[in-house]
């Protein structure tokens, strides 16, 4: 795995098994439902998990060290960064199978998709560039340098404006999506790694690896506002839907930090697996998902109670996470 030396790529790892290959993957449920992506960094593979059953369905085979994943606004399809093959892999949710693999910038880690399901942005951290993918043709379509190591993205709902997390410049660079105009930099905590937009997109969150904080970033001012304490080296991070919680996933503390965005506090502190990274929240908001590098495993947490309802195992090193209410249908042999 092509990597700056273990400090780089724990942090792009990190930072924001073999079911498919013995032919023991579980049929897909006949009504699809919930299912949790898992992108496994060690294994080269994106576990498929169905959160109603807390198990894995499938395992999907994709390129060399596989970073985050992202679903398209229709359910279609899932972006998978390939961080050590310097590639997309582009995944059809109906087959779960690999249907395109695109080829991006150094070490994609972060991608995320535009709200009309038009373009893919993808982080490249170690070439300090955002590649730009048409969903239509699958292939780049612009190159954008930003600041130095980009981790983090956030695209805001009307597709405008990106956000990008530079971990090497301790900054947020915006991005006017309509021209790839980088518009401006906003200063943050050090080493910023994932960005979260609250749902009125009035506040930006960035989670500090080195600095172990998280920045709230006002986005109508366009200055950093405040700066909460969380646990050590945080990492994945995400808003609950009604916009009341943000919720941290602190590597170095195998803990998970609940902050108040009216207090801009930490209300609650979950113990999760070891070296939590990645993180998703369900759209419904009733639970967050944590992915854990260190003990291969996703912790399911119920943001009622603030307890983990339960632990399951998947692939080695797993690090993206994203959930998905009701893909389509699988059909044919899954994982194949």
């Amino acid at each position: 795995m092509t990597r700056n030396g273990d400090l780089v790529r724990r942090t792009a790892a990190v930072l924001c098994a073999t079911a498919a290959l013995t032919g023991l993957a579980a049929a897909p449920p006949e009504r699809p439902g919930p299912v949790v992506y898992v992108a496994n960094l060690h294994s080269d593979t994106v576990s498929v998990v169905d959160p109603r059953t807390g198990g894995v369905v499938d395992d999907v085979p994709v390129g060399d060290g596989p970073d985050s994943v992202a679903v398209s606004p229709d359910g279609a399809r899932l972006y998978v960064t390939d961080s050590a093959a310097d590639t997309v892999s582009v995944i059809d949710t109906r087959t779960r199978t690999v249907v395109e693999t695109i080829g991006v910038g150094r070490e994609p880690s972060r991608v995320t998709v535009s709200p009309d399901n038009e373009r893919i942005y993808v982080a490249n951290v170690a070439g300090d560039t955002v590649s730009v993918i048409s969903a239509a043709t699958a292939t780049v379509t612009d190159t954008i340098a930003v600041g130095d190591a980009p981790l983090g993205l956030a695209v805001t709902p009307d597709g405008r404006t990106l956000y990008v997390a530079n971990a090497g410049s301790d900054s947020v660079s915006v991005i006017r999506t309509d021209d790839g105009t980088v518009t401006g930099a906003v200063p943050v905590g050090a080493g910023p790694t994932a960005l979260a937009l609250a749902p009125d997109c009035r506040h930006l969150y960035v989670s500090n690896l080195t600095s172990d904080d998280v920045s709230v970033v006002d986005l109508r001012e366009g200055t950093e506002t405040a700066r909460v304490p969380v646990g050590d080296q945080p990492a994945g991070i995400g808003v609950r839907p009604d916009g009341r919680r943000v919720y941290v996933a602190d590597i170095g503390s195998d803990t998970v930090s609940v902050i108040s965005t009216r207090s801009h506090t930490v209300t609650d502190t979950i113990a999760v697996g070891d070296g939590p990274n990645g993180l998703a929240i369900a759209s419904d908001g009733s639970h967050v998902h944590v992915s854990n590098f260190d003990a291969d495993t996703l912790t399911v947490i119920d943001t009622e109670t603030s307890t983990p309802t339960a632990t399951i195992p998947v692939g080695n090193g797993p690090t993206g996470v994203a959930t998905q209410t009701a893909p389509p249908t699988p059909s044919g042999p899954a994982g194949v």
